[in-house]
């Protein structure tokens, strides 16, 4: 089938096309939140700003992760396409080394700044949404250790998983997926070091939008309990893991067996047609075969019981889960096994179930500390210190809110309402190598005349309606 015949190569006559056509519609988004004039006018890294200004730096470092771009070097080719500088109206954009140079300028201060006013433009695109949007706010905060291979960055350290590099902090808003915080750390300091403070940054910023409920989840390295009456006195719900410590688990397998209840999981999703066949489990077969250790979940019980912790005045609702599992060694079961997970709230009207299910839908946050690294690759470490590296984290995750802010300003109609929301969901969640495929990296021929500047779309997907309404609603002024 695959038969082209004889292929031959030759240089075309002189083009003016680009690979990245969607860039021109991010460059709109940009200009109707004011993103570039925000940047120029409350962030001050140069004295004297000449060629470039700070919005230069910081939109040409996520215009290039946009654009297909990996690293700092990538920018070479783009500062060398007249086409793409037409495109973006410039004449010449910052080189690789300029860009690294720029975030090694900033200080902890301005890097905190520019984080500010990237949340300042995302309270412009969060006025724009439904009452419905501002039920609650859910707030996650998670650690992971962004590794490296150089032996000369500054503030590297090893973690307690043996590898060297920086321990990002994520603080995060669960509806939409935006991080609303990154704070870079030494490799080796625990997770939850300076979370609470973050925490409460994040829920000021949703607070501002006129969020009516703010709710904060954390795995177990996240129960700060020093923080725990604070937050209950502001009226803030939290839902956090607590360690398995050895009194709880006294006090768990005390409890009368009456007190739990079989814990049941709703179905992730609704089969819309007949329900098909179960695929043969073909890594179970083998590891039955082989006679490996398997161990087996056969139910979940939850119970609930009032516990003070050490740092608090106040006694708050402790959800156990059990899980009784079986040992197995091939056919053989060796032995049953019961392990607990304790989650601290001070939530007292939502179920037992509500609370084991709210946490673990904080498990979601780890799918976008995947695409910030291996997406938008915000946790590559370009540079030689702690600082420099945060910038270059903040200004490469502009790269992902910038796509989340495509997909809530998605116009919807009355008319195709449930369609419409469809659709806006499905960007939202959308991985970020497949929102650049769909909507940036589409072939454009530029058209410069002297009063507009054209992109001539050169192929067609079945995105491209929603990337024209898109178009449609960046052009138009934001509602007040």
């Amino acid at each position: 089938m695959l038969n082209p015949g004889t292929i031959q190569y030759e240089m075309a006559d002189r083009t003016r096309g680009i690979t990245c056509g969607g860039i021109g519609a991010v460059q709109m988004l940009v200009q109707q939140l004011g993103l570039d004039k925000a940047i120029d006018s409350r962030l001050r890294i140069f004295k004297l700003r000449n060629p470039y200004f700070e919005s230069d730096h910081v939109l040409n470092i996520a215009y290039n992760i946009l654009c297909d771009g990996d690293c700092l070097e990538d920018i070479e080719k783009l500062r060398n396409d007249e086409t793409y500088l037409d495109a973006v109206g410039a004449e010449r954009i910052p080189d690789p080394t300029t860009a690294g140079d720029f975030c090694r300028r900033f200080s902890s201060e301005q890097v905190e700044r520019l984080q500010d006013i990237i949340n300042e433009i995302r309270l412009k695109v969060w006025t724009q949404q439904d009452p419905d949007f501002f039920k609650e706010a859910v707030i996650d905060a998670d650690g992971t250790i962004a590794p490296t291979t150089g032996e000369c960055k500054e503030g590297m350290d090893i973690s307690c998983k043996g590898r060297w590099g920086y321990h990002p902090l994520l603080v995060s808003l669960s509806n939409t997926g935006e991080p609303l915080y990154l704070y870079n750390r030494s490799g080796n300091c625990t997770s939850s070091k300076d979370a609470a403070r973050y925490l409460d940054r994040g829920a000021t910023v949703c607070l501002r939008a006129g969020f009516k409920k703010i709710r904060f989840r954390g795995d177990t390295d996240f129960s700060q309990t020093v923080y725990l009456d604070g937050w209950d006195q502001k009226g803030i719900p939290f839902v956090f893991g607590i360690n398995a410590m050895p009194n709880l688990v006294q006090i768990a397998e005390t409890l009368p067996e009456t007190a739990y209840t079989d814990l049941s999981r709703s179905p992730r999703y609704t089969v819309k047609t007949t329900p098909r066949c179960k695929p043969v489990n073909v890594k179970e077969q083998i590891v039955k075969e082989r006679g490996y250790q398997n161990i087996r979940l056969c139910s979940e019980q939850t119970a609930e019981f009032e516990y003070r912790p050490v740092k608090c005045q106040k006694s708050y609702r402790i959800v156990v889960l059990r899980k009784n599992l079986t040992v197995e060694k091939g056919e053989q079961a060796l032995f049953d096994d019961i392990r607990y997970f304790f989650y601290i709230t001070n939530d007292r009207k939502s179920s037992r179930a509500e609370i084991v299910r709210q946490a673990n839908n904080r498990c979601n946050q780890e799918n976008l500390i995947s695409q910030l690294k291996t997406g938008v690759n915000a946790m590559k470490l370009p540079v030689d210190n702690l600082v420099s590296n945060w910038a270059y984290m903040v200004m490469a995750s502009l790269a992902w809110n910038l796509k989340a802010w495509y997909a809530l300003l998605l116009p919807v109609s009355n008319r195709w309402k449930d369609k419409h929301e469809r659709q806006k969901q499905k960007i939202l969640r959308m991985e970020f190598k497949t929102f650049r495929k769909y909507f940036v990296t589409l072939p454009c021929q530029i058209v410069k005349t002297g009063r507009r500047l054209l992109y001539r779309l050169l192929g067609w997907n079945e995105y491209l309606d929603m990337f024209f309404r898109a178009l449609d609603s960046f052009s138009r002024p934001l509602r007040c």
